[in-house]
């Protein structure tokens, strides 16, 4: 990878004031492997240097890869996490199911960083209606299902290619932190909601118990990670972004036991052997629920 770095200022509130360093960046570029910038990896414990926003509180990078070294790195991701996006769709859909009588309809949904497509098939089930997505990554996007795939734009999203009031749910799951700009794309995001729309977000919390516990050993200190919330500025991107009636929950995830596996801080040696027995067991395979340190986040179009 050739790498540019640039410095930035906080991406919620836009200070430049720097003077809380959280941790000085560990990156060591020639250890990221094809998979670095893949969904529910196999962490590297790495991340660049953080900054804790005087002004806001936002945990943010700076300096962080460039937009063009970050857009490049994506687009040649591997990935190997459909059986995952699969489960993890199915928890977006409970969630979304929760507020559907609020919208104003559903015709018209899209979902920004949609992998495989996995949650579009979602949608689909819950009763959506012209259900599109648009995801950076070559890979995924090959291992989307034919049928879904066609409902795909690759590349990067730009609201210039959407109409205004084209859709009433627009969702972004685990992606708010890989942006450059996530207040940008919250700006941009609500035009194109209809009135009544709602806009939903799946984001890491850094104040969350495991997050705590493991500090830098979690994985949401990650190289793709540019800037990591907590209920309170996650409320807050929204909130600044335009969007009423904001509510930031704790999500439940479940995953297969071989997932969590792979996310335990524990030597590369002993969690190789515990990968391949999780993967060959019925024990593996067990699926567990667990408050693993994301929230969700909905705001509403007013008018």
């Amino acid at each position: 990878m050739t790498a540019v770095w640039v410095d930035r200022a906080c991406p919620l509130c836009r200070s430049v004031d720097q003077s809380r360093v959280v941790a000085e960046s560990n990156i060591d570029l020639t250890r990221l492997d094809k998979f670095a910038f893949a969904s529910r990896k196999r962490p590297e414990y790495m991340h660049p240097r953080l900054i804790e926003c005087p002004t806001c509180s936002l945990l943010y990078g700076s300096p962080v890869l460039s937009l063009e070294t970050l857009a490049d790195a994506y687009r040649a991701a591997a990935f190997d996490g459909g059986n995952e996006a699969r489960y993890a769709s199915i928890t977006y859909a409970e969630e979304v199911r929760k507020i559907m009588r609020r919208l104003p309809d559903l015709n018209g949904s899209l979902d920004i960083g949609t992998g495989d497509g996995a949650f579009l098939e979602q949608l689909i089930n819950l009763g959506f209606q012209n259900v599109i997505g648009v995801e950076p990554s070559q890979a995924p996007y090959a291992a989307g299902r034919p049928d879904i795939r066609n409902r795909i734009r690759l590349g990067l999203f730009r609201p210039e290619d959407y109409s205004p009031r084209e859709f009433s749910l627009v969702t972004c799951f685990q992606t708010m932190e890989h942006l450059w700009d996530p207040l940008g794309i919250a700006r941009a995001v609500l035009p194109l909601l209809k009135s009544g729309g709602a806009f939903s977000i799946v984001v890491h919390n850094r104040n969350a118990l495991s997050a705590r516990t493991l500090g830098f050993k979690s994985p949401i200190f990650d190289v793709e990670h540019l800037q990591l919330f907590s209920p309170n500025t996650a409320c807050r991107l929204l909130e600044c972004a335009g969007y009423k009636h904001v509510q930031v929950r704790v999500l439940w995830n479940r995953y297969p036991l071989y997932y969590w596996t792979k996310l335990l801080p524990i030597p590369d040696s002993i969690k190789g052997a515990l990968l391949s027995l999780a993967h060959t067991s019925r024990t593996g395979r067990l699926l567990v629920s667990l408050p693993a340190g994301n929230l969700i986040c909905t705001g509403f179009k007013q008018g």
